[in-house]
């Protein structure tokens, strides 16, 4: 079975998260335009997907679609609602999809002239924009840090 891990991208080795994500991440989307919604509080991408998109021509490294967590093991459609993991001290539950939007236009490989493509390429032909996922339990967790089923809600 592949590892399931926390690959990272940056070169932070321990993060801590709290019930509003990454200590000392801002995220303007998630506090100001959806009033610090807890359950936008991290992003995950599979390194899977990021491998997937690099094979189709674009140059995409971990943390360019604003994750917090690349994961490692754990295909893209292996997340769903609900699904609740932990990381080391933390755990944490998928709350939804992240849908495609004008943002990656500011990727040095999309800008303004491929913007449109590059968003019908995340979407389509599932949804590979990264999961949102709610902060249950706060805690300490580093990079190469297991991501453990832990269960899921009723």
């Amino acid at each position: 079975m592949p590892s399931r891990s926390m690959t990272g991208g940056r070169a932070l080795a321990t993060f801590d998260v709290t019930v509003q994500g990454f200590q000392g991440d801002y995220n303007v989307h998630r506090t100001e335009r959806k009033n610090s919604d807890p359950y936008k509080a991290l992003l995950l991408m599979p390194l899977e997907t990021i491998v997937e998109l690099n094979s189709e021509g674009w140059p995409v490294n971990p943390g360019d679609l604003g994750e917090n967590i690349t994961t490692s093991g754990l295909l893209y459609d292996s997340f769903s609602v609900g699904q609740r993991y932990r990381i080391d001290e933390a755990e944490i539950e998928i709350s939804e999809p992240c849908t495609p939007c004008v943002n990656v236009s500011l990727l040095p490989y999309v800008g303004e002239e491929k913007v449109t493509k590059f968003m019908s390429i995340l979407a389509k032909p599932t949804n590979r924009r990264g999961w949102y996922a709610k902060v249950l339990r706060e805690g300490r967790i580093c990079k190469g840090d297991p991501i453990i089923v832990s269960g899921e809600t009723a």
